[in-house]
């Protein structure tokens, strides 16, 4: 659309199925690139990416012209894929259902890649999980514990 302008910033969140620790390091820096790809072929800008065994962090310069929903399929769809089909993982891999996006304003950017750089030294200390619901508290967002933990519908941990 002419004369439309957005500067939006989206830090998006995912995990591998069940926290299967199944990214393999190896393979990181190509799960990155392949990602990259994706997200810019959808018109956005990748800014930032770090994944660690069981999840993987993005920061994009967000195009309005796509749904968020959309980008975020069609990178885990795509790269779930490649890792099936190059065999990378033993078994099936897959990612959770569903993702965390948290929005930043532009002054808050090099705090965030930093923050994204430094998912090794994080994970030294906080778990996927503590990171992850500290994340959603701090942006006030209500969630059901049974997603975030995965829990089985009978309750138990998987």
């Amino acid at each position: 659309m002419a004369n439309t302008y957005t500067q939006i910033y989206l830090h998006i969140v995912f995990a591998v199925a069940h926290r299967d620790k199944s990214i393999p390091a190896q393979r990181k820096e190509d799960l990155h690139r392949y990602i990259t790809g994706i997200v810019e072929n959808r018109g956005c800008k990748l800014i930032a990416i770090n994944s660690m065994p069981d999840h993987i962090h993005i920061l994009i310069g967000y195009n309005p012209k796509y749904s968020l929903s959309d980008i975020v399929r069609d990178m885990k769809a795509a790269s779930s894929k490649l890792i099936n089909e190059e065999r990378w993982t033993r078994g099936r891999f897959e990612w959770q259902e569903g993702y965390g996006a948290f929005s930043y304003s532009r002054s808050q950017l090099e705090i965030i890649i930093q923050y994204i750089r430094d998912q090794e030294k994080h994970h030294s200390i906080k778990t996927f999980v503590d990171e992850y619901v500290g994340m959603l508290d701090a942006f006030g967002i209500e969630y059901d514990p049974k997603y975030i933990l995965g829990w089985r519908d009978d309750g138990s941990p998987r």
